[in-house]
């Protein structure tokens, strides 16, 4: 019984094999999303994570300075009053040749092989080199292979607007993993690093080796106590959690996407599923006669799921590993773009996220098969023969259905009420009210089937007539694929709109922002420690300018501590440019004077959420004078860093940091002045050598909207592989109902209709499908998007806007719902206008 079991299995896919390919593409989809989002984040944090492995090393510790750096002479301390010896003193910074970025890392290779045993594997003779020869450094032999350079070739780096020539003294060579690590790093001596980078006297930090014990509790004690009031001890691990800490918004919603595609993938196994069942009830009706049991028939159903789902799993793994590579680029783009510079040269296919990636699949088919399997073992063989007895259950379980949905919604909506900053809860409750909304589908595709007929009968025409009763009439099949287009069109509205409000408020902010006529800033790479800035000189020289009326400037710094990295932009402006923030927390009458009369600071939305602030609190920085407490001011609209910044006057930064560098101007024109001849101008004050970025109020307008859309082109790719899923799982719903109701389009061929009103027939019915799903989706599409807006951007970002309604958003959900549908209904159609009827009336 078992072998007849088996064999009428195999012959029902071999006999439909399209129906076996859906399936396995339902499942692969959905897998390679997942796989690839996931192998693309790990590979650009594992790049991270070697990268600052390799920068501490063995460290434990590190001393850490103001926006200055550390002055040197707290590496001399220690070295001679408290005879620390596992210390090593360490400068950092960004720069370029060409298109690729280095990590440069000025060490002491005296002190510091003890800590970053890779490099004490270098020839001593190139040691000697790196110590003696001016401007000689080391690359590792996979980089210098990649910029085409030679040991003794000398090139041009770029280091904060300056050039600095160096000379290749040797390379680095190491094993598989350390070869990742050293990737990208420029190591050169110490004070060769100081000198490139006019930074006499100064240091990035100071690795340390404390032991875990008591000992080592004592040890940094006494190092603490000798410490001047600009430096901290603080945890080598503190600091890399900080940073890991900045993309973790990024990581969450990106693995949201990749799980929404998966969903989609998982209404498409659901609907193929549901129909192998469906086709041979007749089948399962014998087979029960003939002593086949209940659970036979369940082993049967879930074997064979359990069979395409793991050949689906399979070759998700394989297209997510190829489309990784694609995603890895946008991922490392956007990466550097908002956060910090990391290099990531290959894709990491790491066992983990292929694991991860390949059990969901496998609990997703699951999940869609149990009901189908449960389904078939249900019904009495009497009624397995009866396909009208499945619609009228069908309908019976619709009210239950959208009850279900109902309660889910609530519950989403109950969580939502929770006062809390949980990211992960705000996307279970999104989750909740997906499903609780998309339960809700048979039940309005019920509806919206008989409204037309009841509302204008016989006006609508036969084809009309019969496409809407045959929609109605097989909801089985066309309110799971309606469903599950409706779920990808209500998510592309969804994220849509929030795109679009986001863009709008970034705008609007920038229109509030940037007020002056060029703006002056020294090239730099965000997650460099030792910010860029403008030479005094030249300053002088730009404000000296005929067309320039008036100029500010600003300062921005990163301060480190123990609990992370806070932003602080020191800001030399008169109190007459106030308009600059956007106050939404504060009374500007009393927070302005005490902000530009240096008595108070300025935070922004995404510092004030994430630390819980509001004007009248206090917070608390460390400062070249030691940790300082500021009374805040006000809160004011910023978009230009997630982790947020504090903002004080320049007045009252000069007072609490030995730190006199600008790092960008604001120039004023005056009224005759064009902008152009202004940008010349300025370049010209420039010294030889030095680069500078200079921009037109427009042109920053422009290139902070440009970096804002990179930043979502990565969310539209997956936005789109939901579509692809759902698209294949209405072409799969599609072919079902062809060849279900093949006696019926067989009857209908007999009673006189040509191939061509067959043909337009079936494309009437999926193209109504197409816009009952759009029409569906438009308001759910809207309840996500102000779930997105106002909770998942809210507590991903700590960003707040105004909810953005464009027209254009929702027109384009409808028309791919239309277009999708009736591509999907080509093959069919033109299949059953080809077939004979009396073939088909005789089969049946």
């Amino acid at each position: 019984m078992n072998a007849i079991v088996r064999r009428s299995s195999w012959r029902y896919f071999q006999y439909h094999p399209w129906q076996l390919v859906l399936t396995i593409l339902g499942v692969a989809l959905g897998v390679a999303v997942v796989v690839a989002v996931d192998l693309a984040i790990e590979s650009a944090q594992r790049a991270f994570r070697l990268s600052a492995d390799t920068v501490a090393g063995s460290a434990t510790h590190q001393i850490v300075g103001g926006p200055a750096g550390l002055d040197e002479r707290v590496y001399t301390r220690l070295r001679v009053e408290i005879g620390m010896r596992r210390a090593a003193p360490m400068i950092e910074a960004y720069g370029t040749i060409g298109t690729e970025t280095l990590h440069l890392l000025g060490v002491d290779p005296l002190a510091d092989t003890g800590l970053r045993p890779q490099f004490a594997d270098v020839d001593q003779d190139v040691m000697r080199r790196l110590l003696t020869e001016p401007g000689a450094a080391l690359l590792a032999k996979t980089t210098a292979r990649r910029l085409g350079l030679r040991v003794n070739d000398r090139f041009t780096l770029k280091l904060g607007g300056r050039s600095a020539s160096l000379v290749l003294a040797g390379l680095m060579a190491a094993d598989v993993r350390a070869r990742a690590a050293i990737d990208g790093l420029l190591i050169v001596d110490i004070a060769t690093a100081q000198e490139l980078l006019d930074y006499l006297g100064r240091l990035s930090w100071v690795d340390l080796v404390l032991a875990e014990d008591a000992t080592g509790t004592a040890l940094a004690e006494r190092i603490a106590a000798i410490l001047p009031p600009d430096a901290e001890l603080v945890p080598t691990a503190a600091r890399s959690a900080s940073m890991t800490q900045m993309t973790r918004a990024f990581r969450t919603n990106l693995t949201a996407m990749s799980l929404l595609a998966l969903l989609v993938g998982t209404f498409l196994i659901y609907n193929t599923m549901t129909f192998a069942v469906l086709q041979r009830r007749s089948l399962i009706g014998t087979l029960r006669i003939l002593g086949v049991t209940r659970a036979g028939i369940f082993r049967l159903v879930l074997t064979e799921g359990m069979a395409v789902a793991i050949v689906g799993a399979v070759l998700g793994l394989l297209a997510g590993v190829a489309l990784g590579q694609g995603l890895v680029r946008l991922v490392t783009r956007t990466i550097n773009d908002l956060y910090f510079v990391v290099n990531v040269s290959e894709l990491l296919i790491a066992p983990g996220p292929m694991i991860k990636a390949f059990l969901l699949g496998l609990a997703a088919t699951l999940g869609a098969i149990l009901i189908p399997a449960r389904e078939a073992t249900k019904i009495p063989p009497r009624l397995a023969l009866s396909r009208a007895e499945l619609e009228s259950r069908v309908r019976g379980v619709m009210p239950r259905l959208a009850f279900t949905g109902a309660l889910l919604a609530l519950g989403a909506a109950a969580l939502l009420a929770v006062p809390t900053q949980s990211l992960v809860l705000a996307f279970v409750a999104l989750f909740l009210l997906i499903l609780g909304l998309t339960l809700l589908v048979p039940l309005a595709v019920a509806g919206l089937a008989q409204l037309p007929v009841q509302l204008a009968g016989h006006a609508l025409g036969i084809q009309a007539r019969l496409a809407l009763r045959g929609i109605g009439a097989s909801l089985s099949r066309t309110g799971v694929a309606i469903a599950a287009l409706m779920l990808a069109l209500a998510t592309t509205i969804g994220v849509g709109v929030m795109v679009a409000s986001f863009r709008a408020s970034v705008a609007d902010w920038l229109d509030t922002t940037l007020t002056a006529d060029v703006y002056v800033t020294a090239p730099s790479l965000i997650s460099s420690r030792l910010p860029a800035h403008l030479e005094p000189d030249f300053i002088a020289r730009v404000r000296a300018l005929p067309g320039v009326a008036a100029a500010t400037s600003a300062r921005r710094v990163e301060l480190e501590s123990q609990s992370g990295v806070t932003q602080v932009l020191a800001l030399d402006m008169p109190q007459s440019h106030a308009a600059r923030f956007s106050l939404i927390a504060g009374d500007a009458e009393t927070a302005f004077p005490e902000f530009f009369g240096a008595r108070a600071v300025l935070v922004s939305e995404p510092y004030a959420y994430r630390h819980r602030v509001q004007p009248g609190s206090r917070i608390a920085l460390r400062t070249d004078r030691g940790v300082v407490s500021f009374p805040v001011a006000g809160v004011y609209r910023d978009y230009g860093s997630e982790q947020g910044e504090v903002a004080m006057i320049r007045a009252l930064y000069d007072v609490q940091f030995n730190d006199p560098h600008v790092t960008s101007l604001a120039l004023y024109l005056k009224p005759d002045i064009d902008a152009s001849k202004a940008i010349a101008a300025v370049r010209a004050a420039a010294r030889a050598g030095n680069e500078i970025w200079v921009r037109s109020n427009r042109d920053l307008r422009a290139v902070s909207l440009e970096i804002f859309d990179r930043t979502f082109t990565i969310t539209n790719v997956l936005r789109l592989l939901a579509v692809l899923a759902a698209f294949v799982g209405i072409l799969s719903a599609l072919m079902a109902l062809s060849l279900e109701r093949a006696r019926e389009f067989g009857t209908l061929r007999a009673l006189g209709l040509t191939p061509g009103q067959v043909r337009s027939l079936v494309m009437l019915q999926t193209g109504l499908m197409g816009l009952a799903a759009g029409v569906l989706a438009l308001p759910v599409g809207a309840a996500l998007a102000e779930l997105l807006i106002h909770v998942i951007n809210r507590r991903a970002f700590g960003w707040s806007m105004d909810t953005l309604l464009p027209p254009a958003v929702f027109a384009e959900a409808v028309l791919l719902s239309v277009a999708s549908a009736l591509l999907a209904g080509v093959y069919p159609a033109w299949k059953m206008s080809r077939a004979v009827p009396a073939e088909i009336l005789r089969e049946e």
